[in-house]
């Protein structure tokens, strides 16, 4: 039943925007793609800076064939996030890009 809710959920829009922001530490990167890879997200695209000490990643993801929903890569993510200290945010791309046309 999960696997139905999660093949309907991203029929709309598979790809993903995650971004991470936060004092630059050791190991976000690897913390981010660990879990992405356990749950079958594959990354399309990564840019990351660093800026005085802090940390600036955006990632676009697809989460076609994934093993979660948006909803709970999200949650997931926001989670890893506060255990790290930084922000992790993530915004289906669609949304992202109607935000962005002016």
């Amino acid at each position: 039943m999960e696997q139905e809710s999660v093949a309907t959920e991203e029929k709309a829009s598979d790809k993903t925007i995650i971004t991470v922001l936060g004092k630059d530490t050791v190991g976000i990167i690897a913390k981010v793609c660990t879990y992405l890879s356990e749950h079958q997200i594959n990354v399309l695209d990564i840019s990351q800076t660093i800026v005085q000490g802090f940390f600036h990643m955006m990632m676009i993801v697809e989460m076609n064939g994934a093993e979660v929903t948006f909803s709970q890569c999200s949650k997931d993510l926001a989670e890893i996030g506060q255990g790290i200290g930084v922000s992790i945010k993530c915004q289906k791309a669609e949304i992202f890009e109607k935000m962005h046309r002016i």
